[in-house]
């Protein structure tokens, strides 16, 4: 099974985080299993920062083109599924409607999971617009009112990235911030932003007080390897009809990039 892994980041920006992210992968996928690890073209954002990009919805918008793109590309190469790493989910829907192969959403998988695990889950993020952000995909996915609510955690990317060499004080601000969750309600903790939870992860932080705290990335995982394995063994797809789910032309999308001069960079030739 081939996994193409999307990241808002750009990974080679990101050493210790990309390391990090690859031992995780290794330790929770299946021994068949390969994700192939992708981020966002070199040169995307300012620095080795996209929060600044990713809190303002018309500029996560243009940068979602990339992972339609990517989409498509990931199927043209063969892989089995195309997995969006990143809480806020650009285009997913709409990349749905563009792929044959399954297509996972790394906080949809968080939420769908964390409703198994307790009655209310509540998400912490480190970029604070992405908490209203979350609040509207959580409604989006038919879980608003599953939802406890959404923090910021007390802490910045930059703060998570130096964390990587020594963790045992963001550890603690972490649990302070979930502590205040669990206090509105929430039965499960969503580490949001991919970095913070590979970092939680990789130090066997998986409860707060008895309260689960979710390897989202893990969940992500393994829905991407269950839906592979639904399909294959049964044809199971994605809805093909309606405005939001029918598949246009694969011919007439390349079409429309090229139009607007975005298939020479970001898509695969033919």
């Amino acid at each position: 099974m081939r996994i193409w892994h999307q990241s808002f980041t750009v990974l080679s920006d990101l050493g210790a985080y990309d390391a990090a992210l690859r031992a995780h992968f290794k330790k929770v996928a299946r021994a068949d299993t390969v994700i192939d690890m992708h981020g966002m073209q070199p040169g995307t954002y300012r620095s080795n920062y996209p929060g600044d990009d990713i809190k303002h919805a018309a500029i996560q918008y243009l940068h979602g083109l990339q992972f339609m793109a990517n989409g498509i590309n990931a199927e043209s190469q063969g892989y089995d599924a195309y997995a969006i790493s990143t809480l806020p989910e650009p285009a997913l829907r709409d990349i749905r409607s563009l792929l044959s192969i399954p297509v996972v959403g790394y906080g949809e998988s968080a939420m769908l999971t964390a409703c198994m695990l307790g009655r209310k889950f509540g998400v912490l993020v480190f970029i604070d617009e992405l908490a209203e952000l979350v609040s509207d995909n959580a409604v989006r996915h038919g879980l608003g009112q599953r939802l406890a609510g959404v923090r910021h955690v007390g802490f910045r990317f930059a703060d998570v990235l130096a964390a990587f060499s020594d963790p045992t004080a963001l550890i603690e601000r972490f649990r302070t911030a979930a502590r205040a969750l669990i206090a509105d309600g929430a039965e499960v903790i969503i580490p949001g932003e991919a970095p913070l939870n590979v970092l939680l992860a990789s130090h066997g932080i998986s409860e707060v007080d008895g309260v689960p705290v979710l390897d989202s990335l893990g969940a992500w995982i393994k829905q991407a390897e269950a839906m592979v394995d639904l399909q294959r063994a049964n044809g199971t797809h994605t809805c093909n009809s309606g405005y939001f789910s029918a598949r246009p032309d694969p011919a007439r999308v390349r079409e429309i990039f090229e139009f607007y001069g975005l298939a020479e960079r970001f898509l695969e030739p033919r």
